[in-house]
């Protein structure tokens, strides 16, 4: 088994070639901070990944979470790397310096979260939640709710989970049957939730649960749904863990993977009353829950990005050292010397194909997290809207294609180490089984699909869905001629005309009254909408490798003696990768735009007609 890995190159173009992300630090929020400091923040993740987490995610897979009598447990060696991991602020690292966070942008904890959950997804899920719930409470809590549980949770010493799901109210979450009853200042929650990630665990001395419940009285349906605040143990005067509140563990589900965190049924009220502080106004929770939900989104695509990196680099790494068979022009050849495998074509193809996938996710991971850090930070009201309403349209497609995606390309990392691969013996197959699930919770991606399509492509008049088209408009129209990359630009070019026909025309069908057939191909297009998005960002990033690598190849007059400085120079092979990179996902996937285009607008309805 090769070492913990992590493309640290790529990760640093990406933030600070293609993104400039130190132009953040022009803004009042960020003005503090410097590359240096984001450098040095960097390496110390890539460290506590490489020395703590990744030797951990072993262990707690095949260990798992232990349950008794309504008790969940980790094992030492888990709860012992979560304490080192908020004894180094990692919990924090967006929180607001006020309630002891770091205050870094968003893009830099992206790049952050990318490397540890690289090292173990399961690991990331407690610290991730509780940073989403403390976001919930300093925007929508009370001063008293902010005082008594933001500093615990930014520090990790308290952790935080999101309610929503019941067993009858799941993508549908407006049919939930938890319940609130007012008593005095506080409510009193009766109701059980499944699926919770975190619910219950040994490595805090709380659990603070955001909950999704209805108040007597109030609507049916989403319209009725309020969110409280409901901690395992009430607290006590010193604003410490008390007297506990009635909330128990029913059981833990046995997974397919994320072993490390605790999946649990959570009853609220079951064995005696549970206090509830309502958030915000009444019937307003699902409004305020979406914030940590969009954020648990891009957390999501986070993983996809993760779990694909470490496999592309596992893979490649393998096959470098992996011997097996002769090259292919001297396969009569009975006395030819064997070869490593990455001398063999399919190999190769498979490799690139994770590359350039793990590359074009990124960058749309990045991106999201940019917009989010100027739409928030800029002093500019055009600029902040104009990346908010990218930020908006994209979040959907970052959950669910680049989720999508991350669990194909584990898959496709399996397939590199062949046999091995299937075994527990690499690493590789424990990504593919962590990988899977998050194309299943925070909204599946059925539910990101209609998302985009039903909610964010129409919202505004359409204006989110422009001002990205535009980007992309303003990228082809500049870089068209590109002496290198222009016929390749002119298929970005070409595919992004095929996804607004489809747009039109699964528009079209909605004016019309049906209802069902632009719902039937929502998923399909958000796969079209995520292929010509990262060509996009595949095609913007290669146009900027190719002046890099043309500085790096001045003086070199023949094809020759510039493989010879590309084979030589790590940055001219770098530069060159990220071409080769978009190169081949362009020919290979735009052409699969057109096929999907043709789909989505034959008209076909079998799937609506058909009797099962």
């Amino acid at each position: 088994m090769s070492p913990f890995a992590v493309d640290k190159r790529d990760i640093q173009f990406c933030l600070y070639e293609y993104l400039e992300a130190e132009r953040l630090t022009k803004f009042p929020k960020y003005g503090e901070f410097n590359r240096e400091l984001f450098d040095m923040v960097l390496d110390e993740t890539i460290k506590f990944a490489t020395e703590k987490l990744a030797p951990l995610n072993t262990v707690i897979d095949r260990q798992g979470v232990f349950f008794d009598k309504g008790k969940v447990t980790v094992p030492p060696q888990h709860k012992q790397a979560y304490k080192e991991f908020c004894e180094g602020g990692w919990v924090g690292v967006t929180a607001s310096q006020e309630h002891g966070g770091q205050g870094l942008p968003m893009v830099i904890s992206t790049a952050l979260g990318e490397i540890h959950a690289a090292a173990s997804v399961a690991f990331l899920m407690t610290p991730g939640l509780s940073r989403a719930a403390a976001h919930v409470i300093e925007t929508y809590g009370t001063d008293e709710m902010r005082k008594t549980y933001l500093d615990k949770l930014i520090s990790g010493v308290w952790s935080g989970t999101m309610c929503l799901t019941e067993s009858g109210a799941g993508s549908a979450v407006g049919d939930l049957k938890s319940k609130a009853r007012r008593e005095g200042d506080h409510f009193l929650i009766e109701g059980e939730k499944i699926f919770i990630s975190a619910g219950d665990h040994d490595m805090t001395e709380n659990i603070v649960h955001l909950v999704l419940a209805r108040i007597e009285g109030a609507p049916a349906g989403i319209k009725g749904v309020s969110l409280f605040l409901v901690p395992k143990f009430l607290p006590d005067a010193n604003g410490n863990a008390g007297q506990p509140n009635n909330v128990v563990c029913g059981n833990i589900e046995h997974k397919m993977g994320i072993h490390g965190s605790p999946t649990c049924t959570m009853v609220f009220g079951g064995d005696g009353p549970c206090r509830g502080w309502l958030i915000g106004e009444e019937n307003e929770g699902i409004k305020y829950m979406f914030l940590m939900m969009n954020e648990a989104r891009i957390g999501v695509g986070l993983q996809g990005v993760s779990t694909a990196s470490a496999s592309y680099l596992e893979a490649v790494q393998y096959a470098r050292e992996r011997i097996q068979g002769v090259d292919i022009a001297a396969m009569k050849d009975v006395n030819a010397p064997r070869v490593p495998i990455i001398r063999h074509p399919d190999v190769r193809r498979m490799l690139l194909t994770m590359k350039a996938f793990t590359e074009g996710m990124r960058a749309l991971l990045y991106f999201a997290a940019f917009a989010a850090d100027v739409s928030e930070a800029s002093d500019d009201e055009d600029e902040r809207n104009r990346y908010k309403s990218m930020l908006e349209l994209l979040t959907p497609v970052v959950k669910a294609y680049l989720s999508d995606r991350g669990f194909e390309m584990t898959a496709l990392g399996i397939q590199v180490f062949g046999g091995y691969g299937y075994c527990q013996e690499y690493p590789v197959e424990q990504y593919c089984r962590d990988a899977k699930i998050a194309s299943i919770y925070e909204g599946t991606n059925g539910i990101q699909a209609l998302d985009l399509l039903g909610r964010k492509i129409s919202a505004k008049g359409g204006l989110l869905f422009m001002t990205f088209l535009m980007r992309v408009n303003d990228f082809i129209n500049e870089h068209r001629e590109h002496p290198m990359l222009g016929a390749h630009i002119q298929k970005l070019e070409k595919a992004r005309d095929q996804l607004t026909q489809v747009v039109m025309h699964l528009q079209q069908a909605g004016m019309q009254g049906d209802v069902y057939y632009p719902v039937l191909w929502a998923s399909p297009f958000l796969d079209l909408f995520g292929t010509v998005t990262l060509g996009y960002f595949l095609s913007d990033m290669a146009v900027l490798a190719h002046k890099k690598l043309t500085e790096l190849l001045k003086g070199a007059d023949t094809p020759e003696k510039q493989k010879q400085i590309i084979a030589a120079n790590p940055e001219a092979r770098f530069y060159d990768g990220k071409i080769h990179s978009m190169k081949f996902f362009i020919d290979n996937y735009m052409p699969h735009v057109g096929a999907v285009a043709e789909s989505i607008m034959s008209g076909n309805k079998s799937p609506l007609e058909i009797e099962f």
